[in-house]
């Protein structure tokens, strides 16, 4: 302690001196990367976010005879995508006549349905809704 005392006349001179190196450390860490690298990445972490469905799911889609066609998926991705834009953890979203029940985080459809068969209309355990 007594050495830093005798060395430093102020606190701007200890970090200077010590967080500058940790600075230039990590910022050279950092310049290994190309723009290009990173944009491919991040590309592949999107592409990885693939929506998917819960066996649960799979189960209520074969059970209640609901067939997704290739645009009512591409529509419940949509949803889900601005679901999570507007930071919705757990959101109902409605696609023609058919609900979704999609853990936003996961990117999972948790359960599906028709409208006829969502009787009450009473959905719980979401923080948002998107109507496709």
């Amino acid at each position: 302690m007594n050495s830093i005392q005798n060395q430093f006349t102020s606190i701007e001179q200890v970090t200077g001196r010590y967080l500058k190196n940790n600075h230039q450390s990590t910022a050279s860490a950092d310049s290994n990367f190309s723009f290009e690298e990173i944009l491919q990445e991040q590309q592949k972490t999107n592409e990885s976010r693939e929506l998917k469905f819960s066996k649960h799911a799979l189960n209520r889609l074969s059970d209640r005879n609901i067939n997704l066609s290739q645009g009512q998926k591409t529509r419940l991705e949509e949803g889900t995508l601005k679901a999570e834009e507007k930071g919705i953890k757990e959101s109902l979203v409605l696609v023609d006549d058919l609900v979704f029940i999609v853990n936003i985080k996961n990117q999972t459809v948790v359960t599906a349905m028709d409208q006829t068969e969502a009787n009450e209309n009473v959905f719980t355990n979401i923080d948002g809704a998107v109507i496709i």
